[in-house]
This record gives structure tokens, C-alpha cells and sequence, in this order.
């Protein structure tokens, strides 16, 4: 049956019901999502997601214009819409930048759902385009909550120091306690040559330390590529690679409260991340580095391309040192990850101050060159 026949404007049916309905979820969904358009846009300056929430919005567009569906504004009768004088009750809160994308994704996941099912009355070739449209919904609403809650969360984090579990335990306390006390904000341990159950010791001691303030702004703990040490022992979170456990499952093995980090080698790999809900991003290998070897090195573009259109907090990696922090921060680097420029330092706490106090002054002072 095609869409013009018994899902004509006249009555017969109810069909002018279902015209009317149509028109109004399309409203709807329409005006959601260009507040999250909009929010992603200026509340979080983050290209990709607009991106991905521009494409969205001319998508549903296309939509609307196939099928027949322009007959829904001949139906469009907002004065005898029995609904017009109903007031709603007390809907979603709109706290910040968190709920405000939340709310407004729902409002458009139930107004796409609510096109599939009248669509399917008069113009079921059309129900496909609405469902596919309402899952990317869903995918978007939590990149961007993901990168709220993440830059809120890192928000005062500079610099992350990559520690490897060791062979002595008393050392390993020393330099973490000692990295505490100079400011350092986050730690990740990794160490592939200890046995799983010694670097799953490392970790709970790390996390002890931490904690012993009681603060809930305390140093934030990460376990490298072991998401299932992470998840045992509740650490903050797990960082993982192309080659370890993809994010969506490193998400599902972890929990939704903790961190999950991403390392990307190129921007086809950061925007994926986002797409997958990463909270973070590591970005290189931006210089050779003594700790591990890489066949290449971070291209400036790909860095500057992340940089400026990904607001999720990303920590630039590989071979920094404080000699090699400002062509980073004119690139836009705010924050980097690092292992031997601390850990092998003569003096690591004030290795880690000095990283930590040239970031502050020179993303103070460095303008990023576009």
C-alpha cells in the first residue's frame, strides 16, 4: 500500500490522527536535536560531536522529506490539539551541560520512536530511517556526557605518571608517596613482566596511598592494558590500546563509574574512542622515547587536528620531557603522560613539579597556532 492510499489526511481509519502525530514527534525530534547540536557546539567546543549532531539533524531532515511525509504539515492543527493546555509535570532537571544533553536526547529518542511506530501506519517504508536515526541518538547522548563528566573529573589533572610495579615494594611506596606530595594528579601502573597477582599488589598499594587523604579530590589510579586487575581492585580505571580490549567491552568488564582510557595513533582512532565512549585519550608517540620503541611518531597535524576538535581530556605520550613541552602546547596540548622523565629522574618529585609548573605557564602563555 503506498503512502498517499488509506494514509491520506481524511479519517477514514484515524489516519489524520496518525498525520498529526507524525508532525508532532518531528517537531520534536527536530528541536532536540538541535539543542544538542547547540550544546555540544558551545557548551563543550567539541567539532567532532558537532559534528557527528549536525549530521544527525540533516539526516532526520532527509527523512522527513521522503515517503510522502510532507503531508503531515497539511494535518498540523495546533489549535485543536487537545494537548496544547496540559501542563507537564516536573521533567528532567537541567543541572548543567550533562543535563542538558540528557534531556534532550531522551525527549528525541521518544519522539523517534514515537515516528516509527505512526510512520509504520502510513508510511511503514519509512520506519528503518527513524529507528536507525534514534540508535545514533543514543550513541551521541553518551560521547557527550562521557566527555562532561570526564573533563569534569580531570579537571585538575596536567600530568600522568606511567609507574611500573618494580621488583621492590618498598621503593615502589617511595616514589608513589613521593609523587603525591609534589602534586602529581594521576597515576598509571604498568609492568607486563610481573606475575598478574604482584601487579595487582602494586595497584592496591598505589590506591591505598591515594586514598589515605579521604579526599574526594584525591590522585586518580589507572591500570595499564589489565582491565580485569583493574576492575578487581576497583581502581579508577583501565587504559587500553589498539590491541588490548576494545572500549565498549573494557566499559562492560570495569563498570560506568570508572575511567576508561584509550590510546590513539591516529584521528581516525580518536574519533572512534569518542564514538565508543572513551572518558580519555592518549595521543602519540609524540618523541622517541627510552622506555619503549615505536617504528614512527605522531605527525603535528594529526596532534593539532585532536587537540582542537576533541574536548575529551587527551594527555599527549611518548618521549616528553620539559625541554619538549612547548612546541607540544602550541600544538594544543594541555596535558601529557610520562614514565621515564619522572620515574628515572634523579630527583622524580621535583622532575614531576617542574612538568607539572611549565604546563601551568605555558599554556598560560603559549597561544596554540592554528
Amino acid at each position: 500500500m503506498a503512502a498517499g492510499e488509506s494514509g491520506g489526511l481524511g479519517g477514514q481509519g484515524g489516519t489524520s490522527g496518525i498525520w498529526r502525530a507524525v508532525d508532532a514527534s518531528a517537531n520534536r525530534a527536530t528541536e532536540a536535536l538541535r539543542v544538542l547540536e547547540d550544546a555540544v557546539r558551545f557548551g563543550l567546543d567539541d567539532e567532532h560531536l558537532t559534528r557527528l549532531a549536525k549530521d544527525l539533524r540533516h539526516d532526520l531532515t532527509a527523512e522527513l522529506a521522503r515517503h510522502g511525509l510532507w503531508r503531515r504539515t497539511a494535518a498540523r492543527d495546533v489549535i485543536g490539539d487537545v494537548g496544547v493546555g496540559i501542563e507537564a509535570g516536573a521533567g528532567l532537571s537541567r543541572g548543567g551541560l550533562a543535563d542538558l544533553v540528557a534531556a534532550n536526547a531522551a525527549r528525541a529518542a521518544q519522539a523517534l520512536r514515537s515516528l516509527q511506530e505512526c510512520v509504520a501506519v502510513v508510511a511503514p517504508e519509512a520506519v528503518g530511517g527513524f529507528e536507525s536515526i534514534r540508535y545514533r541518538v543514543y550513541t551521541l547522548e553518551r560521547a557527550a556526557v562521557s566527555a562532561v563528566r570526564a573533563s569534569d573529573r580531570l579537571a585538575g589533572v596536567s600530568l600522568c605518571v606511567l609507574v611500573d610495579g618494580g621488583h621492590e615494594p618498598a621503593a615502589f611506596v617511595r616514589l608513589v608517596e613521593s609523587l603525591v606530595e609534589a602534586g602529581v594528579r594521576m597515576f598509571q601502573i604498568r609492568d607486563k613482566s610481573l606475575p598478574l597477582a604482584v601487579l595487582a599488589e602494586r595497584v592496591r598499594t598505589a590506591l591505598a596511598i591515594v586514598r589515605r587523604s579521604g579526599d574526594a579530590d584525591r590522585p586518580i589510579v589507572v591500570v595499564n592494558d589489565r582491565v580485569d586487575v583493574a576492575a578487581a581492585v576497583s581502581a579508577d580505571g583501565a587504559h587500553v590500546g589498539a590491541d588490548d580490549l576494545p572500549v565498549p567491552l573494557t566499559r562492560r568488564v570495569v563498570g560506568p563509574d570508572r575511567l576508561v582510557g584509550r590510546t590513539a595513533h591516529d584521528v581516525a582512532e580518536a574519533r572512534a574512542a569518542v564514538v565508543d565512549g572513551a572518558d580519555y585519550l592518549g595521543i602519540g608517540p609524540c618523541f622517541p622515547s627510552p622506555t619503549k620503541a615505536f617504528s614512527e611518531h605522531a605527525p603535528p597535524a594529526f596532534l593539532r587536528t585532536v587537540c582542537g576538535e576533541i574536548s575529551l581530556p587527551t594527555f599527549a605520550i611518548g618521549g616528553i620531557t620539559a625541554e619538549r613541552l612547548e612546541p607540544l602546547v602550541a600544538l594544543g596540548v594541555k596535558r601529557v603522560a610520562v614514565a621515564s622523565a619522572v620515574t628515572r629522574a634523579a630527583d622524580p618529585p621535583r622532575a614531576a613539579r617542574g612538568l607539572i609548573d611549565a604546563l601551568a605557564r605555558l599554556t598560560a602563555t603559549v597561544r596554540p597556532v592554528p
